[in-house]
């Protein structure tokens, strides 16, 4: 139940399709929940013909978080065929193949935005301690290995002033933001990644060896934490 004053839950309004930051409101009472829902959804359906909405918590100055993830399996058989037909859309299972590999790049930081739309990235966060870190990582891994995710993606998140952090949304695509985690990490392909993973070859080794196979993304300490 939606309280007004400093000592309520604030609320988002969020939609549920399409993007760039459309259809979103900030409810501090229970009016403006009413009046909020009816502005977005109707936001909503005329730019993305769909009114159904999210209802959120509201995270007071929060910074916005995203963590890079490229997870595969590797084909143990040769293939029978001399040219494999690559898969866009990779579910590699079975028996022959081998166990999920999921790498965690440094997080991106991309808290500075103008109208919910993202204008700097920066890489490593400076917010983060290598504990938060850690514990993102480990949520990271634990969700693509839920749905055994094999591609690369992005996890988002909010993190508030107490190191709290809350899942935002799961981009299952490269994003456009994607060479700063390239240059930030060696020098990485992550298209050359995707390819690997939907031709069978699974996460590079090159790469599980330059990131580390904990994928802790953030240097040795979580990287350690985020393998256990």
């Amino acid at each position: 139940r939606l309280r007004g004053g400093d000592d309520g839950v604030l609320l988002r309004l969020h939609r549920r399709g399409g993007g760039g930051g459309k259809g979103m409101r900030i409810c501090r009472t229970p009016d403006q929940v009413v009046e909020g829902y009816h502005l977005s959804a109707a936001e909503a359906e005329s730019f993305f013909s769909d009114d159904r909405l999210f209802i959120e918590r509201y995270i007071e100055n929060p910074r916005h978080i995203e963590i890079q993830v490229l997870a595969g399996r590797k084909k143990l058989k040769k293939s029978k065929t001399t040219l494999p037909v690559m898969n866009p859309f990779p579910i590699m299972d079975g028996k022959e193949y081998g166990p999920l590999e999921i790498l965690c790049f440094p997080e991106r930081e991309c808290s500075i935005q103008r109208r919910n739309q993202k204008i700097i990235e920066e890489s490593p966060s400076v917010l983060l301690t290598p504990e938060t870190r850690a514990k993102m990582v480990r949520q990271v891994k634990a969700l693509a290995r839920k749905v055994n995710y094999q591609s690369a993606g992005t996890v988002e998140f909010l993190v508030d002033e107490e190191q709290n952090f809350f899942f935002l949304e799961m981009n299952t695509r490269l994003q456009v933001e994607h060479p700063v985690t390239e240059m930030v990490s060696g020098g990485v392909d992550l298209v050359r990644g995707m390819i690997d993973v939907a031709w069978g070859r699974g996460v590079p080794e090159d790469y599980l060896a330059l990131v580390g196979r904990g994928g802790g993304g953030g240097g040795g300490d979580a990287a350690a934490a985020a393998a256990a």
